[in-house]
């Protein structure tokens, strides 16, 4: 018997996870589907992240028809470990084929997970590329280097359709119907699930061009932000509200007891009451998230981490479209404080040549992270 096992997060699972089981099970002719949700994901904390019985309950919605999906990783609890699960349905199916079914970032990281070894024993390998992934081609030419195999390739690319992003949709209360199997919405939105109960009210107070461009920053914080192990949760919520004011008259009753702060530029000015409505209208009490918001457009010297991701994020996000922008973009997959001085120098040049007002604190920002980098350059 030939069978495949579909291991994951699925946290949520969304229409590329059902695509890619469906190419993988033609292609391999699989007898047998095992769909099996981790309990915890131990490369994946800092998510916003569902219940382990929600997830299973999604993945029983979602592949209904396609296999079987297994509690074992979630009765069993804590940290869920892929050759654990391996070796356990090798010793269930001691005589048949297991493929273990990926996709082709997850493959590029597979030297890294805990005991690669164990689970080539057990299972072997099938890969199904997506756009925008790591490089098949590479990835299994040092698979083959790593451990004298190849891993099947699934002749498939799927649409570009992340967790991440579903989860940054359903946070902020945007619908997520197109992205993820029948009955998967209901289910998300009757439950609450990866929900964040301030953010759907501040869609309200933009416009349609402001809320595209906030979902953009907000996919881009969320898909880097464990690069700094900053939560998933705090780099959405400051993505989502970093613009709230941005549509808001000064005159607004919402801003009746903001006081802007001397010798701002209306450009500006747009931050230190987003900040405002932030804390007194949304309820954010963590400082990190409101300096974040506070400083996202003209910075400041000695920017925590969030506040360097926020003010790249709103300046990098894939609507953006100027002289540089990839440049910038190429440098922060990088380093994110070379990023922030060149972003910095970019837009104070850019001031100049004008012949605009540049605010003092986006002077100051850049002159203590150029400083800053040629000190670190120098150890």
């Amino acid at each position: 018997m030939k069978i495949i096992l579909f291991g994951g997060a699925f946290n949520p699972v969304h229409n590329e996870h059902v695509a890619m089981l469906k190419a993988a099970k033609e292609r391999l002719g699989a007898d047998k589907v095992i769909i099996m949700p981790t309990a915890v994901s131990p490369h994946k904390s800092g998510f916003i992240t569902a219940a382990p019985s929600a997830r299973l309950e999604m993945c029983r919605i979602a592949f209904d028809g396609l296999g079987e999906v297994s509690d074992f990783e979630v009765s069993k609890g804590g940290a869920s470990y892929s050759y654990v699960t391996c070796e356990y349905l090798r010793h269930k199916y001691p005589d048949d084929e297991i493929y273990f079914l990926m996709g082709a970032d997850m493959f590029a990281y597979f030297p890294m997970w805990v005991y690669p070894e164990r689970i080539l024993k057990c299972v072997k390998l099938a890969v199904c590329a997506r756009e925008g992934s790591a490089d098949i081609n590479l990835a299994q030419r040092d698979f083959q280097n790593d451990y004298g195999e190849t891993a099947t390739v699934i002749g498939y690319k799927g649409a570009d359709i992340s967790s991440t992003r579903v989860r940054v949709r359903a946070a902020m209360g945007l619908d997520i119907s197109e992205y993820v199997p029948a009955g998967i919405a209901e289910y998300i939105k009757a439950q609450g699930l990866y929900l964040i109960p301030s953010l759907p009210r501040a869609q309200k107070l933009m416009n349609e061009k402001r809320a595209a461009h906030v979902l953009r920053v907000a996919y881009m914080a969320a898909e880097n932000c464990r690069r700094f192990k900053i939560p998933e949760k705090t780099a959405v919520t400051a993505a989502a509200l970093h613009d709230v004011a941005k549509n808001l008259k000064p005159s607004d009753k919402l801003l009746k007891d903001f006081v802007p702060p001397e010798g701002v530029p209306e450009s500006v000015m747009h931050q230190f009451s987003g900040a405002y409505l932030a804390e007194h209208e949304f309820g954010i009490a963590d400082e990190d998230i409101l300096n974040a918001i506070r400083y996202h457009t003209s910075g400041r010297p000695d920017m925590s981490d969030l506040e360097k991701l926020l003010f790249l994020c709103d300046m990098l996000e894939e609507g953006r479209d100027f002289e540089g922008v990839d440049k910038l973009r190429k440098l922060f997959a990088k380093d994110i404080d070379a990023c922030l001085e060149e972003s910095l120098k970019m837009e104070l040049d850019y001031l100049r040549a004008e012949g605009k007002y540049i605010y003092p604190l986006t002077q100051a920002a850049y002159d203590y992270i150029k400083q800053y980098n040629a000190h670190k350059n120098r150890i």
